[in-house]
């Protein structure tokens, strides 16, 4: 009984430790060398950028949703498709034209089923065309936004970002656009050091 007591007071004690455990700069999140403008509006900004045709994106998409909801008012989550070559910003101009169409959640979520479950990889405009037709969509509005002035403004502010934060994997987290946060052990995980450093840039109050 006495040693199954103090086994238990060792777990006790270790979890706590490992509760409480600090993220180090340098090691777990990175700053940036080229960081983008912060808004002075005391709202932290987390960007994930990402790629629809990624399953590790696909694995992440529900977890960082479920922690997104969690959040207060204080921080904000922003999602922006990388931009690296030609089937990138197709997918990436399909994630503008979903936004603008309004059909944001239930369009996203299309697009990861279809590409990571039917094997329909939407690798052209026919096959976009096709999947957000069955939202009701006529196919000429579709076209027009797709082909909108905001999609392209949007979809060539995109690729700047791309460039600027030298972005070479995916998923990715930015934090305040200054600090950078790779996916290397598991999704909780980055989530974590997401929180460390959102209480790090949450001004004292």
């Amino acid at each position: 009984m006495k040693n199954y007591k103090l086994l238990l007071a060792f777990i006790l004690l270790f979890s706590s430790l490992g509760a409480n455990a600090e993220f180090r700069l340098g090691k777990d999140y990175l700053t940036i060398s080229n960081p983008l403008p912060v808004k002075q509006d005391g709202v932290v900004e987390v960007l994930e950028i990402f790629w629809y045709g990624c399953g590790h994106c696909n694995n992440l998409e529900p977890v960082i949703a479920n922690w997104s909801k969690k959040q207060d008012s204080s921080v904000k989550l922003t999602k922006m498709p990388v931009t690296w070559g030609s089937a990138h910003q197709l997918h990436a101009k399909l994630f503008y034209t979903i936004e603008a169409l309004g059909i944001g959640e239930k369009g996203h979520a299309a697009v990861f089923t279809s590409i990571h479950k039917e094997r329909n990889y939407l690798s052209n405009e026919e096959s976009i065309l096709q999947l957000l037709e069955t939202f009701d969509f006529d196919r000429a509005e579709i076209k027009k936004q797709m082909n909108s002035f905001s999609v392209k403004q949007k979809l060539k502010r995109a690729m700047e970002i791309t460039r600027q934060l030298k972005v070479q994997a995916v998923p990715m987290l930015f934090v305040d656009g200054q600090y950078k946060i790779e996916a290397k052990r598991s999704h909780s995980e980055m989530l974590e050091v997401a929180d460390h450093v959102i209480a790090l840039q949450k001004p004292v109050s």
